[in-house]
């Protein structure tokens, strides 16, 4: 009996041994070098093995017929075969590397990034207050980036020889219709918004997203904060006015709110009379904004709202009449923005928002009067689906409504009547595709129709990076953006097509240790711009989309936080060659806002002695062109070269008060941006002029900000 048992024993023993399955193999990246501690097995079993430092591998098993074989490594795609495990011998398998959100390749022509948690910022949100000469104005700060434009006049964004109106803003990717301060002509404007009540700021000065539309230039895209770090209240008084704002925390829940009033009589009161402005009621505002946000463990909801109330009465010196023209402005603007956003299982969200403006003009030019109304709304849904780290898809649509109406009043008591009402549709998708680290690429389309106009556009847009190496990569992007005429046309006339532009950029970045070095080489194509046969658009003008031009140049931006202790400063340069034949323009040639050369140097020093920060901001631009009646050809002549030398120094008394001051145009520069022309010669034919000199050029101002933490501290160092 014994040695039968021991017979079956070994019967079973030698049946085990021979069911058992070998399987080898080697794993290598895709350079077929040797991959060491990759772990494989076959998945639902303990069985399995690492690879050695050949790469190589080999464990049995007792496992039989269709199996799956799992390679997975760190950094690298996790690899599967599936087939009879006794095919599973002498495999040669190559892993991917993973797509790394940290040290991977980047999509960035044409964008410039503003937040602590973007790793290709390069600037963050506290240079847009502690910049010299920004005075807290996020456009004054982006001012000093390259590709852009300081027309200093009219104080907008101007982008790579494009308008102002061809600059769109949004607000949680909402658009914002009316986003800068009303003023009269040749005074600079202000932005709307607070930069505390942001997180973060996207510049593109060309080549963006499918998402958004109607822009021919750039898009400024702000982001409001999803939750407040602590309870605070800030109190600031400047030599032309004050403010305070408190945020409150309760739960998952936060409401911020910021208000300010501005008057510029102290100001106003030391302009040189030789600036041709008269300031018969000083410039007076009070504005406001809320945040409330409400933050659910997979959903967040915000509503963002703002107001603006705006007063003046000037005299503004005009060559054509012996005393000041006399202008007069009420503004009224109320903005609210709704955005709530749902995070589904299997990576899909669902972003839905809608804002609404309603936004009122009062004006009187000597006796005639002007009373403007604009009421428009954006309603938005967006789907997102990430299928892996490497692909993800987006999609959407999106309405516009705009109505606007005018009524003008002449001196002798007859009135005009003006205005439109515009329906606008659109839908895009567009999708990022990481095929590595070193490469990646996004793709998208988006559709418009618009009521008011004649046609359906479809715009591509491209983007594509590549990543040479650990700090630097190179960018590529392509894309067609349309954008209906802007409202000084479409209130008199509809029977126009969609403006065009085609933009293409190359870019290459770099950074490292505190440093950032990015330039970008580009090409716009102008099409279907507006022309008109008057001096100015008006009812009898004849109108058509005859126009078209080009700009192109190269833009270099340099910024280093690390080399010299306490100080942080960036440089940029942009070369611009634009000409367009649009509006009323004769031929094609360069517009008065596009000079060719622009520089901008911005320090921030810190003095551990005296608990400061000073600052010094530095502008140039080349000669802008102007047309000379007294000579031939149009636009030839350019005005001398502006200058602009800003200072900043904020003394911090202690963790919770800050002394600030602050000088723009230190040296008093007497900038000239353009010449006005009498309307009829003198006796000897000479058609004589004036300079328009900006009366704001020349600013300064004293402020006190307190912070009052709800553990009543606060680190305004850091914020330094």
């Amino acid at each position: 009996m014994k040695i039968f048992i021991n017979l079956i024993t070994l019967l079973m023993w030698t049946g085990a041994a021979f069911a058992q399955q070998a399987i080898t193999g080697k794993v290598t990246d895709a350079k077929n070098t040797p991959i060491e501690g990759a772990n494989i097995y076959l998945e639902g079993t303990y069985d399995g093995a690492s690879s050695d430092a050949d790469g190589n591998f080999n464990f049995e098993t007792t496992e039989e017929g269709m199996q799956t074989l799992v390679v997975s490594m760190l950094s690298y795609e996790p690899h599967y075969e599936a087939g009879d495990v006794s095919y599973f011998k002498d495999l040669h398998i190559k892993l991917v590397a993973s797509v790394n959100s940290l040290s991977g390749v980047t999509l960035t022509a044409g964008t410039f990034e503003a937040g602590d948690n973007s790793k290709v910022s390069v600037l963050k949100p506290l240079d847009i207050v502690t910049t010299a000469g920004a005075a807290g104005d996020f456009v004054a700060a982006l001012q000093t980036l390259p590709g852009t434009t300081t027309v200093n006049e009219d104080g907008r964004l101007f982008v790579r020889g494009g308008t102002a109106g061809e600059t769109q803003v949004f607000i949680d990717g909402l658009r914002v219709f009316q986003p800068f301060n009303a003023t009269p002509n040749n005074t600079p404007t202000r932005g709307r918004f607070s930069p505390f009540l942001f997180k973060g700021i996207s510049f593109s000065t060309g080549g963006y997203s499918a998402e958004y539309g109607q822009a021919l230039s750039s898009v400024l895209l702000l982001n409001t904060a999803d939750v407040p770090l602590q309870e605070k209240t800030d109190i600031s008084i400047m030599s032309v006015g004050g403010g305070v704002g408190h945020t409150k925390i309760w739960g998952d829940q936060s409401l911020s709110i910021n208000t300010s009033y501005m008057n510029l009589a102290p100001y106003e009161a030391l302009i040189p009379s030789n600036q041709g402005v008269r300031w018969d009621s000083p410039y007076e505002s009070i504005s406001g904004e809320a945040v409330f946000r409400s933050k659910g463990e997979i959903s967040m909801f915000k509503l963002y709202t703002g107001f603006n109330h705006t007063n003046l009465d000037i005299g503004q010196e005009d060559i054509n009449f012996d005393d000041y023209v006399q202008f007069r402005l009420k503004n009224n603007n109320l903005y609210f923005n709704s955005s709530y956003k749902y995070f589904f299982a299997n990576d899909w969200s669902l972003t839905s928002g809608a804002s609404i403006a309603w936004d009122t003009n009062d004006i009187g030019i000597q006796e005639d009067k002007v009373y403007a109304k604009e009421t428009s709304s954006h309603i938005k849904i967006k789907a997102r689906k990430n299928f892996s780290n490497r692909y993800d898809l987006s999609f959407g649509a999106e309405y516009f409504n705009t109505n606007y109406d005018e009524n003008y009043t002449d001196v002798d008591v007859d009135e005009f009547n003006s205005g439109y009402n515009e329906g606008l549709w659109a839908a895009f998708v567009e999708s990022d595709i990481f095929l590595s680290n070193k490469f990646a690429m996004k793709l998208g389309v988006r559709g418009t129709h618009c009521s008011l106009l004649v046609g359906f556009k479809v715009s591509p847009r491209m983007s594509l990076a590549y990543k040479p190496g650990e700090d630097g990569q190179f960018s590529l992007a392509y894309g067609d953006f349309y954008q209906r005429p802007l409202t000084e046309v479409v209130k008199f006339t509809q029977n126009l097509d969609m403006e065009k532009a085609s933009h293409y950029i190359l870019n290459y970045q770099y950074i490292n240790n505190g440093k950032t070095f990015r330039t970008e080489v580009y090409y716009k194509d102008y099409d279907q711009l507006v022309k008109y046969d008057t001096d100015a658009p008006q009812f009898n003008s004849d109108y058509t989309n005859l126009g078209g031009g080009y700009a192109k140049g190269i833009d270099v931006f340099w910024r280093d936080s690390k080399s010299i202790e306490h100080l942080d400063y960036w440089a940029s340069y942009s070369y611009l060659d634009t000409k367009r034949d649009y509006r009323n323009f004769p031929e094609k040639a360069t517009p008065n806002f596009a000079p060719k050369h622009n520089v901008s140097l911005v320090t921030k020093y810190w003095v551990d002695k005296l608990r400061s920060q000073v600052g010094l901001s530095y502008s140039f631009g080349s000669g802008r062109p102007y047309h000379n009646p007294n000579t031939s050809g149009f636009m030839t002549e350019e005005t001398k070269s502006y200058n602009n030398l800003s200072f900043n120094w904020a003394y911090l008394i202690n963790q919770q008060k800050i002394l600030y001051f602050s000088v723009s145009n230190l040296l008093s520069f007497n900038n000239v941006s353009n010449y006005q022309y009498a309307e009829v010669p003198d006796a000897n034919g000479v058609f004589n002029r004036r300079a328009i000199t900006p009366p704001a050029d020349s600013f300064f101002f004293v402020g006190f900000f307190w912070t009052i933490s709800s553990d009543g501290k606060s680190n305004q160092l850091d914020n330094l």
